[in-house]
């Protein structure tokens, strides 16, 4: 137990503990984590933070000595700067739980250079993102303000915790790169992997295109070591670089269930694994398309197919091909190279892999690329496993300078609180807010070091707006997560959502005159991706649903909404290639009290291990002793009523959702495959992590996703 602060007689961290003990009537103490709260203030917050008279010498001195970037407030005349501060201020904003406040002061505040002393409140903070994101303009930094104080929008962790700051890492949450079949391509993937990981974001690389171990290279046979020594070099990478210390690198690389070398790559997270090739930290996941389940049900052959002959039959890498479509052609080719191995083997395999590690994430390729509303196709995601976006190769010279620049993928995230957004004075403002603020993530976001994501980020503007706290808000009002009635609500709530992010995408291509590359082979452009809002009416089919969208006075936009936006698009179309993806929120869900992302909680008391403090308990959001039935976890639900809540937002997200599948201590490899064919049949275009019930009782304190765990 830490020691007692200022002769204090309550220590925070036992009030905190007290959450994990039953109160003499076998009660819940909740009003224990309120104290500790207010105790860690007292006892820790308060003596060591720096104190100064006025806003004026705090700004001041915090730019004169190189914590705040003065570009920033140079953009606002004073007397906004202390009006917004005031408005701040005025919300009286304080902590719901001990472990958001201690989160927030660990992880995010601003902090003298020696570490010891805290230089801004969390008032202070909000005010230095929104007026870094509002770029210039006083009714958007006052609006943002608002929206995040609130808790009704929440910016990711690199965006959170570098906006307005000197020394700081990328406002950008992961990146995506493909890597070619070439040695250039393969050191400059390192080089990425080094530069990015050191600007403080996840990185992900496609391996699909790289030559299997065994193939020829310069016509001699049996040359290439295939993808695993390349794997080892990013692994060493991301290792070795961090943003200052205070995020670690952290990569995943994406392989083709088809490329030869996949069951070595699956083999590399065997618990029992040779050293040689055993991959400790790199995470990993699978494309699958749906010939391989084709297959798999038939109980036929599967065919590898050598990506070198690929590329030299076809004249495009093996990313850019559909499988599914090419698979028998491919099959009866002669200059291609193959082997085979059983279909159900492969599942098999992966399901072992997975009940052991958790990975690999699964990302279902057709399903991706028929929702997909942009020319091009989805090859990998990221990191966390929503970031669903086309990219195109880049070719390099033998020096390694671009011979030309492609198209690589940058992650610009932040995300709604549901149950705040639902409690919006304005329903659509939020929405709109988040995604100006989101934008301006993208527009101020300048990779110069890796030219393919710079130019990937210029040409798309995309960005992925989240959603967290479903659970949270369906216990509030006393709906089961997974019901009719949840499901219900998620579908009508992504609905809503979508069309206010779609009609302020077009509301800034006509304030700017501008769309993103290639929005005329765009769906948008068509009009094609309106139909299914134009053709059917999308309306709650619960009057539980319909009676929580009156009393929260949200008008759900009609089909003549839909067709009088299908037509503003059509003519002046959309400023982002991409508007939404679900990640899974970490450390600001905490901050924010909320549930993470549209998952059920894992447990009604969550426990953290938190550094040197050690075990912190955290209730859920909303929770009280009477409404406890509403807070079934994960396990209890079970993936089948998780993957039906998913399915239900899916289909109005352009991009993906980090979805978790969890399982109880009984379940065997039979039941994730089960639940992987549930998921692909039901529309899912992504898998994240598995997790099992013995795991996860030390698992909360399993690390998730670093770079968009927001």
């Amino acid at each position: 137990m830490p020691q007692l602060h200022n002769n204090l007689t309550v220590d925070y961290h036992a009030l905190n503990a007290m959450l994990n003990l039953y109160d003499s009537q076998g009660k819940i103490q909740f009003e224990q984590d309120k104290l500790a709260a207010h105790h860690y203030f007292r006892q820790h917050v308060n003596q060591n933070t720096v104190f100064f008279h006025d806003l004026k010498e705090k700004l001041d001195f915090l730019v004169n000595e190189n914590y705040y970037e003065s570009s920033v407030l140079e953009q606002y005349d004073f007397a906004f700067i202390k009006q917004l501060f005031q408005q701040a201020y005025q919300h009286k904003f304080r902590f719901q739980t001990f472990l958001g406040a201690f989160k927030y002061y660990t992880s995010y505040t601003l902090k003298t250079f020696d570490g010891k002393r805290y230089l801004e409140r969390y008032e202070d903070r909000v005010c230095l993102v929104a007026l870094t994101l509002a770029q210039g303009n006083p009714e958007v930094a006052s609006s943002l303000v608002d929206e995040i104080i609130t808790g009704r929008f929440q910016p990711a962790t690199p965006t959170f915790l570098n906006c307005g700051k000197k020394q700081r890492g990328e406002l950008v949450s992961c990146f995506l790169l493909r890597i070619e079949d070439n040695m250039e391509s393969i050191g400059r993937a390192v080089n990425s992997a080094l530069q990015l990981s050191k600007r403080g974001g996840g990185v992900a690389f496609l391996l699909t295109n790289l030559r299997e171990a065994g193939a020829p290279i310069k016509l001699i046979e049996n040359q290439s070591s295939g993808v695993i020594p390349v794997m080892k070099m990013l692994e060493d990478a991301f290792s070795y670089a961090n943003q200052l210390g205070a995020r670690q690198g952290a990569g995943a690389v994406y392989l083709h269930a088809h490329h030869p070398d996949i069951m070595r790559f699956l083999d590399t997270k065997r618990e029992n694994v040779d050293e040689k090739i055993r991959i400790k930290t790199l995470s990993l996941g699978v494309v699958i398309p749906d010939i391989t389940f084709q297959l798999a049900k038939d109980n036929q052959d599967m065919y590898l197919f050598s990506p070198y002959d690929i590329q030299r039959e076809y004249g495009v890498a093996m990313s850019e091909i559909s499988i599914s479509d090419k698979y028998h052609e491919l099959v009866n080719n002669k200059d291609i190279r193959k082997r085979k191995i059983k279909a159900r083997e492969f599942f098999q395999t992966l399901a072992e892999i997975q009940f052991e590690s958790g990975y690999p994430y699964i990302l279902f390729e057709d399903t991706a690329n028929r929702a997909n509303p942009i020319h091009g196709r989805i090859n990998m995601s990221n990191l966390c496993s929503e970031i669903l976006q086309v990219n195109s190769a880049s070719e390099y010279d033998d020096n390694l300078n671009y011979r030309h620049i492609g198209k690589d993928i940058s992650c610009n995230l932040g995300s709604m609180n549901i149950a705040k957004t639902m409690d919006s004075p304005n329903f659509a403002k939020s929405i709109e807010i988040a995604i100006r603020a989101l934008t301006s993530v993208s527009d101020m976001s300048h990779i110069h070091s890796v030219p393919s994501i710079e130019q990937g980020n210029h040409q798309s503007h995309a960005i992925g707006l989240g959603q967290m706290n479903l659970h949270g808000y369906l216990a509030r009002e006393k709906i089961y997560y997974g019901s009719e009635e949840g499901i219900d609500f998620t579908n009508i709530y992504f609905y809503a959502v979508t069309y206010h992010a779609l009609k302020t995408s077009n509301k800034l291509a006509i304030e700017r005159g501008q769309t993103f590359s290639g929005f005329e082979n765009s769906t948008y452009a068509s009009g094609e991706y309106f139909n299914k809002y134009i053709e059917q009416t999308w309306l709650p089919k619960t009057t539980t649903v319909t009676a929580l969208f009156d009393k929260a006075g949200i008008i759900l936009p009609s089909q003549d909404d839909w067709v009088q936006l299908k037509r503003s698009i059509m003519t002046y179309g959309i400023y982002n290639q991409n508007l939404q993806a679900v990640p899974p929120t970490g450390s600001i869900s905490y901050i924010n009290n909320s549930t993470s992302s549209i998952h059920p909680i894992v447990s009604r008391i969550e426990i953290r291990k938190e550094g040197k403090l050690g075990r912190v308990y955290y209730p859920a959001p909303f929770m009280n002793n009477d409404n406890l039935e509403y807070y079934q976890d994960a396990y209890q639900i079970g993936p089948e009523k998780i993957i039906d809540t998913y399915a239900a937002a899916t289909q109005h997200v352009d991009q993906g959702l980090s979805l978790t599948l969890f399982f109880r201590d009984e379940a065997t490899t039979r039941d994730i495959n089960r639940a992987q064919i549930y998921a692909w049949k039901k529309g899912i275009k992504s898998l994240y992590y598995i997790r099992l019930k013995q795991i996860a009782l030390e698992g909360t304190e399993v690390q998730g996703c670093v770079s968009c765990t927001l």
